[in-house]
């Protein structure tokens, strides 16, 4: 039976300027799969997803998404083809002037011609979802930066979508608060089911979400496959960027969240 590939990246190249980012990048990222992209700072990982959701073309090969053409896709295709994401960005990215109960609905308002009644409680309903209770008057400043996070979470889910995009989602939370954060995507992946792709440089993060994960290195990918199979690869600079998530997961015994 062939796979169901939800994204395919196939020989991707892009730079800016003399800059080469990307440079005959290949992925193939499963329906309803939780995907870790990996990598240093630079190596063009935040490039890539832009890619996804059409933010930026390639200059060489091809983006698919559910077997559209990403590049290809016209104004309305493209917002039709965004639906199906959910992000959360690195700092929440909440809006500071709108209540957690707005900026979790914002999407849904924009996007849709539910009623505000039915609106408020598809709202409430996803930050019971992630953990959060009774927070929809208060502002984002009144939040912790996990219940953020969390916030930010609920607003990514709000539209149920089918892939949601992480960026470094436990960046600037203490152990525990980044723990909490890892079980919350771990639980929603159980619960929703929806293709997960995140970026981090966290290996404890990388260990504990992910079916599969993929390293970028130099604009290619290296390695990709089950942690296990990423963490004994023999490549040296898999070897080395992955070393101390190998000793984390010899010392937690993190088993293989592939199904």
């Amino acid at each position: 039976m062939a796979e169901d590939i939800i994204i395919d990246a196939v020989d991707v190249h892009k730079s800016f300027g003399p800059k080469v980012v990307l440079s005959g990048a290949n992925l193939k990222i499963r329906r309803g799969e939780s995907m870790v992209i990996i990598g240093g700072s630079g190596t063009g990982k935040s490039v890539l997803i832009k890619h996804m959701i059409g933010l930026l073309t390639p200059d060489k090969g091809k983006v698919f998404v559910d077997g559209n053409e990403v590049a290809k896709l016209g104004k309305n295709e493209l917002n039709e083809l965004r639906k199906k994401f959910g992000m959360l960005f690195q700092g929440a990215a909440l809006f500071d002037s709108l209540t957690i109960g707005e900026n979790v609905g914002f999407a849904i308002k924009e996007h849709t011609d539910i009623p505000k009644a039915d609106r408020e409680k598809i709202v409430t309903n996803k930050l019971n979802v992630v953990g959060l209770f009774d927070v929809e008057n208060l502002k984002p400043d009144e939040l912790s930066g996990g219940m953020k996070k969390r916030a930010g979470l609920a607003r990514a889910i709000a539209m149920d979508p089918e892939i949601i995009l992480y960026d470094e989602p436990t960046t600037g939370l203490d152990p525990v608060t980044a723990d909490q954060i890892n079980e919350l995507i771990v639980d929603l992946q159980d619960k929703i089911g929806a293709t997960a792709v995140t970026i981090t440089h966290d290996m404890v993060s990388a260990n504990r979400i992910a079916d599969r994960i993929a390293m970028l290195y130099k604009g290619k990918f290296l390695a990709v496959g089950k942690p296990d199979e990423v963490f004994d690869s023999t490549i040296p600079e898999v070897v080395e960027f992955c070393y101390i998530g190998k000793i984390i997961r010899n010392t937690q015994g993190i088993q293989d969240r592939s199904r």
